[in-house]
């Protein structure tokens, strides 16, 4: 990591925590996921009891706040499209074309949670290996490459999730298609995109638990992480559901496709009602702020 006193935690090449002590003394800790959703970093300055959580400037928190409730507020919308769009396949209240309509309209404000979820990453503070224990806001970008953080990886194939679910989301209007084309073009897209929503699960756990998955119970972030985990595992049994049978042209499983759909939808729903409070406290400005702010009570 280049300096000795640093220790560092994490999975693989990926690092999720590092403290070090800063040149005034003491030491400082940041933590991926604090730092970019709540734009701390754990400082304990010498001889103090305690350690406190100082926060980024007021840029970068007002940044913060806006790109989360984005973010949250589409996946809550997106969710609920789907589970509506669900509910009409499973009791027959629409055809195909509604239900198309509805599933396309949620699958938008999925790709936008995906994308400004991705901005979220991007254009979070940064910390100063080395330094007193300082997050530093960058210039705003629009996209970034950097694969080596574990937050941006699984930003980048949550957001690649949701391009694949609107190709499987458009080939759905098409008519007359043969069986051999619905599976192809509808779907393989699905199944893709559930794998992807999967892998972005996966890797947004090793970056809050610092490595091999563990209960945290009394985070929030391990919460919202593990619901939306919970609605990626639906929306796959759900797609595996969905095969249509060449030798009869039916789906193995219509009532769990629909169920799966519509409960991982709901699952998806809750976590972008957990996301709205995972958020910074402007108040709280370029000072200390409650240590266990980000926890659930």
């Amino acid at each position: 990591m280049g300096q000795p006193d640093q220790r560092a935690k994490g999975a693989g090449p990926f690092t999720t925590q590092l403290t070090w002590h800063p040149p005034g003394g003491g030491t400082a800790t940041w933590e991926s996921r604090l730092a970019r959703r709540r734009g701390l970093i754990a400082v304990h300055p010498p001889g103090a009891a305690a350690p406190h959580h100082a926060s980024a400037d007021d840029t970068a928190l007002a940044r913060l706040r806006r790109l989360n409730a984005i973010a949250a507020t589409a996946f809550i919308i997106g969710g609920a499209l789907f589970a509506a769009g669900a509910a009409v396949a499973q009791f027959g209240s629409g055809d195909a074309t509604t239900c198309a309509s509805i599933y396309f309209a949620g699958g938008l404000f999925f790709n936008t949670g995906g994308y400004v979820s991705l901005l979220q990453v991007i254009n979070a503070p940064r910390h100063v290996p080395g330094g007193e224990g300082a997050l530093v806001t960058r210039r705003w970008r629009w996209w970034s490459y950097e694969p080596t953080r574990v937050d941006w990886l699984s930003a980048f194939v949550l957001f690649a999730g949701t391009l694949v679910f609107a190709v499987d989301l458009l080939d759905s209007f098409l008519q007359g298609l043969t069986v051999q084309q619905i599976n192809r073009l509808i779907w393989a897209p699905d199944l893709i995109g559930c794998v992807l929503f999967l892998l972005s699960g996966h890797l947004a756990i090793v970056e809050i638990c610092h490595g091999r998955p563990r209960l945290l119970p009394h985070d929030l972030g391990w919460w919202i992480t593990a619901v939306n985990q919970l609605g990626s595992a639906l929306f796959m049994v759900s797609a595996l559901a969905a095969y249509t049978r060449p030798a009869t042209g039916s789906l193995i499983n219509a009532d769990i496709a629909n169920w799966g759909t519509l409960t991982g939808a709901l699952c998806f729903s809750c976590g972008g009602i957990l996301q709205h409070y995972e958020r910074p406290d402007l108040d709280s400005g370029n000072g200390a702020a409650n240590p266990t702010a980000d926890r659930t009570q």
